[in-house]
């Protein structure tokens, strides 16, 4: 064993968006450092989520921006789109960043190792491949090995009719009457996406509002949008059987109104996910899980052996990239020095839905805010009362804030618009900073821009408001 051991101060486990930015920290601070990834550099999000999704939603977007050219003044005859190009255009992006990861961690010096790692005790790991064995001998090890779609008994995909996002972010052919079980952003973006492109999308979600995380004003509100498109929605209904057949499949569904059985092309299973830690060998070394199988982690990234850390989806919600590559960053320096490390506030960390409208959110909810403030201010603003926003021809939406009023601290934050998910980080910097509602009435925003609609909200929380 001792020739094919790889010695190392920080051996990480999986080259998602918190691996490799874990690994590239370690190694810019002087670790010798080495990652383990069974697949692909960039991981989920880069190759099979965030990224590969966006670049098709934004084909999605262009198609309907073209379809609706008229009311710009501007003529565009047989509008059509070709979805090969377009899964391809996607791929292509993947491709490309997944090997620019590859070049970071080439420049850093990190040792990048092919396979699945196991722990053999708390500073081994056994990592398996096509090529054979090694070994990684490591004084720090950092879990980042991520998750996959959850499976229920009977709605697991199989890649023809039933799709999980592998397979609607590949497949060449589109459906014709397509389902989406789980209203959460996987789910919500790709019936934007097959909405947009001409399917016929039914949305079927077990609790009572469709983006069930969100503020209960947005998720209304993007009810009305979509619905206005056709798209259509059962909301508090429980699939309990899936059938299959050759060209179609049925669902049979149950809510307050009883069973009902509804055929339709294809499915999608969009049902949350759950965390890679089978055959990690963790039960060997003794790390905690939780009641939903993640790992245990304190504030700095810890698990219960405090020389193994975690990070990203499989330490547990939110399952977002950011936040996991703002916990590899908080890991790592726990690593260089434990006393110095802050603890990652999991209220801070913003949530974008990139849907038609777009959705984004940091900080509490309304409902969440009265339950645990004694006093709180809600200022709400209106993106057609914005003069970029009608300039551009998007006028759908708000932006709404939420104060708490003893303090001043801004609590809570919730778009529904254009480009909301490039315009929440002004509201992210502002928290982080501890800005209040006065150093945020007095902050000047650009004219025209969306971001205006941001100041009046806040302005119109403390009945200031100007242009409503």
């Amino acid at each position: 064993m001792s020739e094919n051991i790889i010695k190392a101060d920080v051996a990480i486990i999986g080259a998602g968006p918190g691996g490799y930015v874990a690994a590239i920290q370690a190694a810019q601070a002087g670790l010798k450092t080495v990652i383990v990834e069974a697949e692909h550099l960039g991981g989920v999000c880069l190759n099979w989520g965030c990224i590969p999704t966006k670049a098709m939603l934004k084909s999605a977007e262009v198609y309907s921006q073209l379809k609706n050219a008229d009311k710009y003044g501007v003529s565009c005859d047989e509008v059509s789109f070709d979805l090969s190009r377009i899964i391809d255009r996607s791929r292509g992006v993947a491709q490309q960043l997944s090997k620019g990861v590859a070049h970071l961690l080439k420049k850093n010096k990190v040792e990048v190792v092919n396979g699945y790692a196991q722990f053999k005790e708390k500073g081994l790991l056994e990592v398996t491949s096509k090529e054979g064995v090694k070994f990684v001998k490591s004084t720090h090890i950092v879990i980042a090995s991520g998750a996959k779609p959850r499976s229920f008994p009977g709605l697991q995909a199989d890649g023809l009719r039933v799709w999980n996002y592998k397979h609607a972010l590949a497949s060449k052919d589109l459906p014709e009457k397509l389902a989406i079980i789980g209203s959460g952003a996987i789910g919500i973006e790709f019936a934007n996406f097959y909405q947009a492109l001409g399917v016929d999308v039914t949305v079927i979600e077990v609790m009572d509002s469709i983006l069930p995380q969100e503020d209960k004003d947005i998720s209304d509100y993007a009810v009305k949008e979509m619905s206005a498109r056709g798209m259509k929605f059962k909301v508090s209904t429980r699939v309990t059987q899936l059938d299959r057949a050759d060209d179609f499949v049925k669902l049979t569904i149950e809510n307050k109104s009883g069973s009902d059985c509804l055929e339709f092309s294809h499915v999608i299973t969009a049902t949350g996910v759950t965390p890679n830690t089978n055959d990690l060998g963790l039960e060997a070394v003794g790390v905690s899980l939780d009641e939903s199988g993640f790992i245990k982690t304190n504030g700095i990234c810890q698990t219960s052996i405090p020389t193994i850390y975690a990070i990203g989806d499989v330490a547990g919600a939110p399952c977002l990239a950011h936040k996991a590559s703002h916990e590899a960053m908080t890991c790592i320096a726990a690593i260089l020095d434990v006393n110095k490390a802050d603890s990652l506030n999991i209220k801070l960390i913003p949530a974008c839905t990139y849907c038609f409208p777009q959705i984004a959110s940091v900080g509490y909810t309304e409902a969440e805010a009265r339950e645990t403030f004694k006093d709180i201010k809600v200022g709400v603003f209106p993106f057609q009362a914005n003069g970029k926003a009608l300039a551009i021809g998007k006028p759908e939406g708000f932006t709404k804030v939420i104060f708490n009023n003893e303090t001043g601290e801004l609590i809570g934050v919730h778009m529904i618009g254009e480009e909301v998910t490039e315009l929440i980080q002004g509201f992210s910097i502002a928290q982080t900073l501890e800005a209040t509602e006065s150093e945020l009435t007095h902050t000047v925003f650009a004219h025209p821009t969306l971001s205006e609609a941001m100041h009046e909200s806040v302005l119109d929380a403390y009945d200031k408001a100007i242009h409503i």
